[in-house]
């Protein structure tokens, strides 16, 4: 996730929280042997007794009939580690219990990453194999901050985001547009100090794992099996580090770099720009050009030349649309590096950008070999929204700030917002697309008013041995997370064994039949894959049309 998706959460959505789940006040006070636990730099492993979750039915769809499988809890934890006895703050869970009961093995928590990323729903997913299913309680939960525990809320009302948000241009090219960028993001962390209250301060991974170690305690499980996705790789990796004796099957899908992640935050987001988004557009538009059209709606002629085109022509030129959208750089940029995250909008975003193509080439008055394809303007369009529609006054503002408490909490950046800048420039020399974009993702985090305390903020080490080996998934052409990255993850880690997909996508768990079933022989028999193994995702993201 991007801070750019973070802002058009905050400005366009409210969260939909289920019945009973929704946590604004403290909760009860923790046990003191579960808070001596809690309260040291790496936590010691032996299990300390921690009240047990009160689970309560619920229905987490009430558009739906109630299946009678759910149980929803908000259970309590420190909202600071060095005061075990202090203020609390309840973390929203969510479980659908075990098919099978009578084969039950135990818990399988899920983070979908972010960070920021509600995982309450993941429960309900069917993101896993029925012989999973069958044999875990599948527990999803929001982490301290996140939608429904707790949210770190920066702002008020959603005219006080608004005012902030839209002044902040996701690719900023003209010094205007720098200065109004970073100017907001100053105005932002101000009001972070004004609103947010001591939680800012406590949202480290560190503290998120901590939360995730008593809640496999107070389920009742001796080890924890977990699997996170994208940031929630990161979860894993700490855990398996502050709790190696504690770990039964973990699952890292489109992973992080840990020790960079925590270590040079500017070196990280450059290497996602460079390493990670760079190489999958261009991976994308070789293997369109390589089907051809009408598979691939870009694929006429050169498409490396016309997606360069495209993008130069939008750094001085916004490009409006048959029906008056207009598309920019900030939007054609994001809405690029999202459909890079998923095979299914491959497809779609080849019907986009020809879409574009065809509009700056009528503008250029360049042939075109035929009319502009107003069908796929239209859904261009959509791909593209223009502009958000101003909220009543006084909307209370109900989106969460947690990407960047978490992110400024973990990641070190240097304190001056204008070295952002000036990477900016530096950056786009070997990432054209994504360098600028890249540069911009974190500045707030110069001024973020609450700097993690060092018994706060895991730093490594990262190889620690678990009695279990790690199951590392890395994708090929993983835009948000490079595959050198899960290849320094496994490295890293202490025990850990990798598999390969190869895919233009981010994460991969449910995308290949035979990855699913190696991930339900290893959750389920406790069996890991075998090293070095490069397999295909089951879709094909250009398919034939038929009709």
């Amino acid at each position: 996730m991007s801070r750019l998706s973070t802002m058009v959460i905050a400005l366009t959505s409210a969260l939909a929280l289920t019945s009973g789940a929704a946590v604004t006040a403290s909760a009860a006070p923790t046990t003191p042997a579960a808070a001596a636990t809690a309260g040291s730099t790496v936590p010691a492993t032996a299990d300390a007794r921690v009240e047990p979750v009160q689970w309560t039915p619920c229905n987490p769809d009430p558009s739906k009939p109630d299946p009678k499988i759910y149980d929803c809890a908000v259970y309590p934890v420190p909202l600071d580690y060095a005061k075990p006895y202090g203020e609390t703050i309840g973390i929203a869970m969510l479980r659908r219990r075990a098919g099978d009961p009578a084969k039950r093995i135990g818990s399988l928590f899920m983070n979908p990453g972010g960070p920021g990323g509600s995982g309450y729903l993941w429960a309900t997913t069917a993101r896993f194999q029925p012989k999973v299913t069958e044999r875990f309680d599948m527990i999803g939960f929001d982490p301290r901050g996140v939608a429904r525990s707790k949210p770190l809320r920066c702002f008020t009302t959603n005219e006080e985001a608004t005012s902030v948000f839209q002044r902040m241009i996701m690719v900023p090219v003209t010094r205007t547009e720098v200065n109004g960028t970073l100017a907001a993001t100053r105005d932002f962390t101000a009001s972070c100090t004004r609103n947010a209250g001591d939680l800012i301060r406590h949202m480290s991974t560190m503290n998120v794992v901590r939360d995730l170690d008593r809640m496999r305690r107070a389920v009742g499980d001796k080890k924890l099996t977990f699997a996170g996705f994208s940031y929630g790789t990161l979860i894993g990796a700490t855990y398996a580090n502050m709790y190696p004796d504690k770990v039964r099957a973990v699952i890292i899908d489109g992973n992080v770099d840990p020790n960079l992640r925590l270590h040079d935050g500017l070196e990280y987001d450059r290497q996602r720009a460079t390493g990670g988004f760079e190489p999958a557009l261009a991976e994308y538009l070789k293997r369109c050009k390589a089907v051809g059209v009408p598979r691939c709606a870009f694929a006429e002629g050169d498409t490396r030349a016309k997606f360069d085109a495209i993008r130069d022509h939008l750094r001085t030129t916004p490009v409006t649309l048959p029906d008056g959208q207009e598309v920019n750089l900030s939007t054609f940029t994001n809405n690029v590096a999202n459909a890079l995250y998923s095979q299914t909008r491959l497809a779609p975003l080849a019907v986009s950008l020809q879409a574009v193509h065809q509009v700056i080439s009528r503008q250029q008055g360049l042939a075109t070999g035929g009319r502009i394809d107003t069908e796929a303007a239209a859904r261009l369009a959509q791909t593209y929204p223009g502009g958000l529609r101003e909220a009543p006054a006084d909307t209370p503002y109900t989106s969460d700030d947690s990407y960047f408490g978490v992110n400024c909490q973990d990641k070190p950046y240097p304190s001056n917002p204008r070295v952002f800048a000036h990477l900016a420039r530096a950056w786009e020399r070997n990432a054209p697309t994504f360098g600028r974009y890249q540069a911009f993702d974190s500045p707030t985090c110069a001024t973020w008013p609450a700097p993690a305390r060092s018994s706060e903020r895991y730093a490594g080490p990262w190889n620690r041995r678990t009695a279990n080996k790690i199951m590392v998934i890395g994708n090929t052409f993983d835009p948000a997370t490079q595959y050198r990255f899960s290849q320094r993850m496994q490295r890293q880690l202490g025990n850990a064994v990798l598999v390969t997909v190869d895919v233009i996508e981010h994460c991969a768990i449910g995308r290949s039949k035979a990855l699913d079933a190696q991930v339900t022989s290893y959750l389920v028999d406790g069996t890991p894959p075998k090293p070095g193994q490069v397999l295909k995702p089951d879709l094909d993201p250009f398919p034939m049309l038929t009709g």
